[in-house]
């Protein structure tokens, strides 16, 4: 697609209409040829080399591949004919890093899929459209991700000058071997640069301060790609770096490195669940709600990172955040189709106001968006709900009294979200609408394909979660 694409643009950058179906179709079937391969991948688990296959490996790849056919349905009109090409395989690279990311055994080559997710990711943001909005949030994303990036790789040169190798198996042997390894202050100063690094992707406080500008400035398919993939990138990298690697026999617990870690995550997830809660409370602009929406709820996943593995309660604070992050990204994208849908012919849902009516006007999308937004909120009958007590059951049986304070903090933060999810409603279903001017009928026939299909994820976690939840106990032990 890089390579093809040009050849069929002229010099004065026009292509042929309608190009555009083409690159996305062929997405589209790259991504089902991914999935038929994942799917009959019974190979043996690999535990060794640069990059494993193991339980993890797989959870990821099916749920990027599913996340990433959604994405390309949201994006599908999103960029004019002359870009879609260039803009679906940088969305195709992010996917291939975010499951190298979940694959990488070795610091070098988790770092090289960690840049694989974000040069293309600059690219992304500013292919659809290159007007200011766009320019400032590309620049302010590129600019705080290398800063972020050379936090890692200075937390991953202390990790390595610790242990004396690269291999994330090895060091975890390190840390089985050596118990005084968790008190070497080069271990705490790695720990530190990792989470604070990695936490630019989780958008956690107080590495969140680009994520309200950049949504605003984004097109509506980029905003919605950076409210999820990051998280899963963020999320995994964590889970290979700070805890034994997944599918093998040791019995280490998830915080390895150092015993400060624990505290500092607390902390952590505290402060990014009130920061984004209480800010999303202040907002008019719906995008820049929903970036801080997406703040409190990396700290919510922040909560079952927090509990970690345990065998005494009844579930894991792991397989819960893989829950809540797979429920996640079925509310939160399927929120950001139904912006793409309704948006007029002329301009783009921004602002609360422009919600308001939106049950008179388009009342199937103003449903879908309800059921989504009560899903973020965690009330049932929707997944969020699931995802949300999943994660309280977990903190609160762990019998410790920090963690059942975290509960109980998860839970005043839930009521928090709350306010503003259903204020969105009540702008949809208890005011007339704003701009009472005649619109061209347009059907976005791919954001409504991504919606329906998100909606059924919603629905259906809540009354089924069973096959879910099997495969994140099965899958990653």
């Amino acid at each position: 697609m890089f390579f093809v694409a040009p050849f069929l643009v002229s010099e004065r950058g026009e292509a042929p209409a309608g190009l555009r179906h083409r690159w996305c179709g062929l997405s589209l079937i790259a991504l089902t040829m991914a999935g038929w391969l994942w799917w009959n991948s019974g190979a043996v688990p690999r535990t060794t080399g640069p990059f494993v296959s193991d339980g993890l490996t797989l959870f990821v790849r099916g749920l990027t591949i599913l996340s990433g056919a959604i994405l390309v349905l949201l994006h599908w009109n999103q960029a004019d004919d002359a870009r879609s090409a260039e803009s679906h395989a940088c969305l195709l690279a992010i996917l291939a890093g975010v499951n190298l990311v979940a694959a990488a055994n070795d610091l070098v080559g988790l770092f090289v899929a960690l840049e694989l997710v974000s040069i293309p990711t600059y690219l992304f943001l500013l292919l659809p459209r290159r007007d200011a909005p766009a320019q400032e949030a590309t620049l302010k994303y590129f600019l705080l991700s290398i800063f972020s990036s050379a936090i890692v790789l200075f937390g991953l040169s202390y990790l390595y000058g610790a242990t004396g190798t690269t291999n994330l198996h090895a060091i975890h042997q390190a840390f089985d071997a050596n118990q005084n390894l968790p008190h070497n202050p080069l271990v705490a100063v790695a720990t530190v640069m990792l989470i604070a690094g990695l936490g630019f992707r989780l958008t956690a406080v107080p590495f969140h301060f680009y994520a309200p500008d950049v949504f605003q400035g984004a097109p509506t398919s980029a905003a919605a790609m950076l409210s999820f993939l990051p998280k899963v990138v963020g999320f995994v990298a964590l889970l290979r770096l700070i805890g034994p690697g997944t599918g093998t026999e040791s019995t280490l617990p998830v915080w390895i490195m150092t015993p400060a870690a624990t505290p500092l995550v607390w902390w952590l997830a505290v402060a990014t669940m009130f920061v984004g809660n209480l800010m999303a409370l202040m907002q008019t602009d719906i995008r820049r709600l929903l970036a801080f929406s997406s703040v409190s709820h990396a700290g919510y996943m922040l909560v079952g990172l927090v509990v970690g593995r345990q065998d005494s309660g009844p579930l894991s604070g792991i397989d819960a955040l893989l829950f809540y992050l797979c429920v996640y990204g079925a509310m939160t994208l399927g929120t950001f189709a139904v912006l793409i849908a309704a948006a007029r012919s002329d301009k783009r849902i921004e602002s609360l106001d422009d919600l308001s009516g939106l049950s008179r006007t388009k009342p199937a999308l103003a449903l879908m968006l309800s059921v989504f937004l009560f899903s973020l909120a965690g009330l049932p009958p929707t997944a969020g709900f699931l995802a949300k007590f999943n994660l309280f059951i977990a903190a609160w049986s762990q019998g410790v009294e920090s963690s059942r304070w975290l509960a109980c903090l998860l839970g005043v933060n839930a009521a928090l979200g709350a306010w503003y999810y259903l204020k969105m409603i009540g702008m949809m279903y208890l005011r007339d609408p704003v701009d009472r001017r005649p619109d061209t009928p347009r059907f976005e026939v791919p954001a409504l394909v991504a919606a329906f299909l998100c909606l059924v994820l919603t629905i259906g976690l809540f009354f089924a979660p069973g096959a879910l939840w099997n495969a994140i106990q099965t899958l990653v032990k």
